[in-house]
């Protein structure tokens, strides 16, 4: 800041009241400056604050899917409770709950802690009995092992969700199925690890046994159409526009709506997908390639605001170079001066393809909002992605789909970290000092 000379001494005013009045505005001037700068400091320290609220309240409820409960019993598939011409009709899950009973040494007259065991443990172990007599029906009569999670309240429980301080009306889980749950416990039949079944499995009506890996994969098919749909069409609109385009009304007029079409609503792109790709079209609904092709409608303003403007970093000279060596417009343009502009553009690019990662609502106008249980084959199938999937678990009633919600979306930020990570570094190691 330069201080303005002072002003010589007035008509009756002596010179130190002018120096006086000076240094007061100086004094006046110094504090706004420090005003604004503990303004900038504030500002920022409340951001970092409501972001680490955040990011602390989705860890603290997300962290606890990363490990799941797995229950291990030997189970005797009797042939009393099985028939072999009709090996479906079966009642599994009580045939496992009963001797589960048993085992632990437990008496039950009446039945009541069968029925109760039952509901604690997983479907799955009775999935995996009638999966292996059906394939091998020599099974029946004998013991087979079994390994699967243990049901999501009593994963829950294991996990200090909740415990015999609340009182029983007001849980899920009685005080039989906690007693049975802690004689598990003691015999070591339950042991905890790494949940690997949240990325290799897909989503499921059972909160223990749904996964991902049907939302990665869709995730991944989705943004593989977008960028190769948005990365050549928005590089080359973006060369044609800054490069080779006239000056005149028209090319004004693309400009302006280029510029307009990277504000408008994503919804807006959902409902134009809707109306185009899927009833005029007939594309497939809630598939990768509707949903590829509503985020590439939404990226293309990204691409070619962040292509032009990269094209606009580079120095006249270096066109004026080549022009001078012989060199044609086109190849100017495709060999000296894009190849120079390329970090930036892979830069805008990731940033808008992780910004079409994390989109939701054009997705849920497209159907991707439906209960999928298995990974997509092909871009036409249909799917899930990791933005629905969080949408669809949080709106669960099991307490359990919403500690998976938090996990997935601890998932979805590490991708989107990751993608941000790369251009930050694309950036930094290949950008230019002009």
């Amino acid at each position: 800041m330069t201080d303005a000379a002072l002003p010589s001494a007035g008509a009756g005013r002596p010179a130190r009241d002018i120096r006086t009045a000076v240094e007061k505005r100086l004094k006046a001037r110094h504090a706004a400056e420090r005003r604004f700068r503990f303004y900038g400091l504030a500002a920022i320290l409340i951001a970092i604050a409501f972001l680490g609220v955040l990011l602390g309240r989705i860890g603290l409820q997300g962290y606890s899917a990363f490990e799941t409960y797995t229950v291990e019993l030997p189970v005797y598939v009797d042939p009393s409770r099985i028939d072999p011409a009709d090996v479906q009709g079966a009642n599994y899950d009580l045939m496992i709950a009963d001797q589960l009973v048993t085992r632990l040494g437990l008496a039950d007259p009446t039945g009541d802690l069968g029925l109760a065991a039952k509901d604690v443990l997983s479907p799955d172990l009775g999935f995996q009995v009638l999966e292996q007599v059906r394939e091998d029906p020599s099974l029946i009569g004998r013991t087979i092992t079994l390994d699967a999670p243990i049901g999501d309240d009593a994963d829950l429980y294991y996990k200090g969700h909740y415990g015999r301080e609340i009182v029983e009306d007001d849980r899920t889980l009685t005080d039989q199925q906690l007693t049975i749950l802690d004689r598990m416990q003691d015999k070591g039949m339950v042991s905890s690890g790494f949940n690997t079944g949240l990325f290799t499995r897909s989503d499921s009506t059972q909160p223990e046994l749904a996964g991902l890996l049907g939302a990665i994969v869709g995730s991944a098919m989705m943004l593989a159409v977008t960028a190769l749909l948005a990365v050549p069409i928005g590089t080359l609109a973006a060369v044609y526009l800054e490069e080779f385009a006239p000056r005149n009304r028209f090319t004004e007029i693309v400009e302006v709506n280029i510029n307009n079409l990277a504000a408008v609503p994503s919804i807006v792109y959902g409902l134009l997908g809707l109306a185009v790709f899927i009833n005029w079209m007939g594309l497939p609904r809630s598939s990768p390639l509707v949903g590829g092709l509503v985020l590439a409608l939404m990226a293309l303003p990204t691409v070619i605001i962040a292509t032009r403007s990269s094209l606009k970093a580079v120095p006249p000279s270096i066109r004026e170079a080549a022009l001078g060596v012989g060199a044609s417009r086109t190849q100017t343009v495709f060999h000296h001066v894009l190849p120079l502009a390329m970090p930036g553009v892979m830069t805008g690019t990731i940033i808008a393809l992780a910004h079409a990662l994390g989109e939701t609502a054009p997705l849920l106008m497209i159907g991707m909002i439906a209960f999928v249980p298995g990974v997509p084959e092909a871009i036409t199938s249909a799917s899930s992605t990791l933005p629905t999937q969080i949408f669809i678990w949080e709106n669960a009633s099991e307490r359990a789909f919403h500690e998976r919600t938090a996990a997935a979306i601890i998932v979805l930020l590490g991708f989107m970290i990751v993608m941000n990570a790369a251009a930050i570094f694309l950036r930094s190691r290949f950008e230019r000092r002009w």
